[in-house]
């Protein structure tokens, strides 16, 4: 065999290193179907820290790599699939607004309805609300006056008021965000200036204007989108105080729950906070336009609210909360979104741990779970930014802004600019709903779960570092104490 012989047998024998996408991506597309990493792991022959590992950064090989490479594709194939947006014909000027608008949520009405602005008959609606497309076709308007409700949904008696929560823009009305200055950033560097770099007393002063500062950054990331936020929209009676030192009628399901019987033997126990509970949880639905009221089983998902419902049995205390909470009475009761499309998503062919709840009414309207996201990338960025430059007066600072900015936008005397209570309880139960999910995903992963309380503390036995990435970021845990509960038996 010649020198060029072994080099072309070289050359048909080697392979390439199949490609995969970033660590980021392969954990994401592994969770947006619903896969755990044990049932990735048991198809691959690989164990659960393994796929955890290559969720991390580190690089699989050899014929593992490959197969790995095949899942991770097929999934992006799957949910590109699945996905409604982008449609591929182009139906009375629908994906042609598409493409010229950027928006993704267009559909032609099989009637015209009034559009949202200025009340003349509307062939499309963007995100559920019969709007022009085009700002030519729009009448000329104040844009500050609120939007009426539509007729059929309007309230009557002296507490009826026009005002919508969200006001919607216009394609051809939307401006686009100019560069705007860091307004977490200056405020802390104004504050250290007027204080003579006293990192107390500056985090102090902070910490006091958290909930004017954030209704400033709301405000600005607001600019260029398709919603403006508008301050007091008409809410029905079961979002409003019985009396002055009572609540309304929302059920939040905040979790309260501890394993009542451990396997025996002694085990170490490591309570885990959950960074930023609150501020992840500004991502989820919440209702745009004045909540409309409904009756009847059906969930429309494209619209979020507040339902009135009849849960099933619960049988899993023994190893996994209850998702609705700590609740001793029985009967119907007033649930948020982030509750109910939990309990649909339990009750599914998934995972089929209960019945479907019924749905007695409801009080919804079209919904988006963007609507604070700018809002909640702004936090998230400077809160990293912190913690990278062990800034702890930002820390401080970012964390009284998401959390008071979600305490007071309901019945509050602080915050006079917005008032969702609807929004406060959505958010509040969505960082209920996150800390169960995540309850449930160290048992499926093979954790005892021993604890879970409020938005942020889980408590878990076994290799929680093999689930769980540790850190200080919004997507980590950490280490908040550890215990040992039970006995070893004993041998005599």
């Amino acid at each position: 065999m010649t020198d060029f012989d072994a080099i072309d047998a070289l050359l048909a024998e080697a392979r390439q290193e199949v490609p995969l996408p970033p660590a980021e991506e392969r954990r994401a597309l592994r969770e947006e179907l619903n896969v755990s990493r044990a049932q990735l792991a048991k198809v691959l022959d690989v164990s659960a820290s393994t796929v955890g590992g290559w969720e991390s950064g580190r690089e699989p090989s050899g014929q593992v790599r490959e197969k790995y490479a095949y899942f991770l594709e097929g999934a992006r194939t799957k949910l590109a699939a699945a996905d409604p947006a982008d449609p591929v014909d182009s139906v009375d000027g629908v994906a042609h607004a598409e493409e010229e608008t950027g928006l993704d949520d267009v559909d032609v009405l099989s009637e015209p309805q009034p559009c949202v602005l200025c009340g003349r008959p509307a062939r499309h609606q963007v995100e559920g609300f019969p709007q022009h497309l085009d700002s030519a076709d729009c009448a000329p308007g104040d844009p500050a006056q609120p939007v009426p409700p539509a007729p059929e949904a309007a309230p009557t008696g002296p507490a009826a008021s026009p005002a919508r929560g969200v006001k919607v823009v216009p394609a051809g009305r939307r401006v686009q965000p100019a560069d705007t200055p860091d307004l977490i950033g200056s405020a802390v560097a104004a504050a250290l200036d007027q204080h003579s770099g006293d990192v107390e007393a500056a985090t102090a002063a902070l910490v006091k204007r958290a909930i004017p500062d954030a209704m400033a950054l709301l405000d600005d990331s607001r600019k260029g989108g398709r919603y403006d936020v508008v301050a007091h929209p008409w809410l029905p009676d079961i979002l409003r105080k019985q009396s002055a030192r009572g609540a309304d009628q929302i059920w939040e399901a905040r979790p309260k729950w501890t394993r009542p019987e451990l396997p025996p033997g002694e085990h170490e126990v490591t309570a885990l906070d959950v960074n930023g509970a609150y501020l992840s949880a500004l991502k989820t639905h919440l209702p745009i336009g004045q909540l409309e009221h409904s009756t009847g089983g059906d969930h429309d998902r494209r619209r979020a609210g507040v339902h009135l419902i009849t849960p099933s049995d619960w049988d899993h205390d023994a190893y996994l909360p209850n998702p609705l909470g700590s609740r001793d009475e029985p009967g119907p009761l007033w649930v948020t979104e982030p509750t109910l499309r939990l309990l649909l998503r339990l009750a599914g062919p998934k995972y089929g741990l209960c019945d479907p709840p019924e749905i007695h009414e409801s009080w919804t309207s079209g919904a988006t779970e963007n609507l604070l996201e700018k809002f909640r990338i702004a936090l998230k960025d400077a809160r990293d930014r912190a913690i990278a430059e062990d800034d702890e007066v930002t820390l401080e600072y970012v964390k009284a802004m998401y959390s008071k900015f979600v305490s007071t936008m309901g019945e509050s005397n602080y915050n006079r600019e917005l008032y969702r209570a609807d929004w406060m309880h959505l958010i509040r139960s969505q960082a209920f709903v996150n800390l169960w999910w995540k309850a449930h995903r160290a048992y499926d992963e093979g954790l005892t779960v021993v604890r879970a309380m409020g938005t942020d503390e889980l408590h878990v036995a076994g290799d929680w570092r093999a689930v769980f990435a540790e850190g200080r970021g919004v997507t980590e845990v950490k280490v908040k104490d550890v215990y040992t509960v039970g006995t070893v038996p004993s041998t005599g």
